[in-house]
C-alpha cells in the first residue's frame, strides 16, 4: 500500500509539472486575438502527457511494463470492490464541480462562465472520440468482465476535471492543481483496486484526459474567432450553440 500511495504522489506531481510548464497567459478574448498558429502552451507541457498515452500503449508489447500491471492486480486483490467504485464516481468530478464552486463564492477563474463551459464541453467531446479506441484495443479487464479495459474512461474523466482546474486556477495557485491531480490520480488507483482496469489503461486514460483539454483550450478561441464575425459597419454577431431547457440548439447575437 506504501509503494501505491508513492505512484500516486509521482503521477500527481508528473501532472503539476505539465501545467506549470504551461506558460500561456490571459483570458480567451486575449488568445482570439493571438495569430492561429500559436499553440495553447509550450511543447514541454505536453510531452508528460503524451508520454503516459505511450506508456499504456507500450503495455500492449513491451513484457516489464505489462508486469507492472500483473503486480498491481496482485495488489488489488481482496481489496473492497464496491467501495473503490464508489469513491472513484465521486472523485473523478470533484475538480470539475470545484472549478464552479470557487466561482460561485466569488474566486473567479481564468475564464468568464460560458467559455469555460464551452471548452469543458469540447474537452468531454475529445474524450469521448478517444475512448473509442476500447474497440481496437480490445483489453479484457483484469477479471475478465469484458473486453473494454484500455483506457480507462473514469481515469480520462478525472484528468479532464483536474486539467480543467488546473487551466481555470493555476495560475493562481499552484495549490489547486496539487489537488485537482491528487483527486485524479486517486481516481485511477482507485479503478484499479475495483479490479476495472490495469495500471497501464489508467495511466493511458490519464494523458487522454489532460489532451483533451489542452486541445480543447487550444481550438476553441479559433472556433469562436470563425463563429464571431463583423459587418462593414463594425457590427458583430456570433452564432454558438448551447444546451437550453434541457435540448441543445444554437443561438444568433447580433450587437447594433
Amino acid at each position: 500500500m506504501k509503494n501505491t500511495i508513492l505512484i500516486i504522489l509521482c503521477i500527481a506531481t508528473l501532472g503539476v509539472h505539465a501545467q506549470v510548464a504551461d506558460t500561456s497567459k490571459g483570458k480567451i478574448a486575449d488568445t482570439v486575438n493571438q495569430d492561429a498558429g500559436t499553440p495553447h502552451s509550450k511543447l514541454a507541457s505536453w510531452l508528460v502527457p503524451t508520454g503516459l498515452v505511450a506508456y499504456g500503449g507500450l503495455s500492449f508489447v513491451v513484457k516489464p511494463i505489462r508486469n507492472v500491471d500483473y503486480w498491481f492486480k496482485g495488489e488489488a486483490a481482496g481489496s473492497n470492490v464496491n467501495m473503490a467504485s464508489k469513491l472513484s464516481d465521486y472523485l473523478q468530478i470533484a475538480p470539475g464541480v470545484a472549478v464552479y464552486a470557487l466561482n460561485l463564492f466569488g474566486d473567479e477563474g481564468k475564464d468568464r462562465f460560458w467559455d469555460r463551459t464551452a471548452m469543458l464541453a469540447l474537452s468531454g467531446t475529445i474524450l469521448t472520440i478517444t475512448d473509442g479506441t476500447k474497440y481496437l484495443a480490445h483489453r479484457v479487464r483484469p477479471y475478465g468482465t469484458d473486453p473494454l479495459s484500455f483506457p480507462s474512461r473514469h481515469t480520462g474523466a478525472a484528468f479532464v476535471a483536474a486539467q480543467f482546474m488546473a487551466e481555470e486556477y493555476g495560475e493562481k495557485s499552484p495549490w489547486y492543481s496539487v489537488a485537482a491531480y491528487t483527486c485524479a490520480t486517486a481516481t485511477g488507483v482507485l479503478r484499479v483496486y475495483g479490479h476495472a482496469h490495469w495500471f497501464s489503461d489508467c495511466v493511458a486514460g490519464a494523458g487522454l484526459g489532460i489532451l483533451s483539454v489542452k486541445t480543447a483550450y487550444w481550438l476553441y478561441p479559433h472556433i469562436k474567432k470563425a463563429l464571431t464575425h463583423k459587418d462593414k459597419h463594425g457590427r458583430s454577431t456570433s452564432i454558438m450553440p448551447g444546451y437550453y431547457y434541457g435540448a441543445p440548439g444554437v443561438s444568433f447575437a447580433m450587437r447594433l
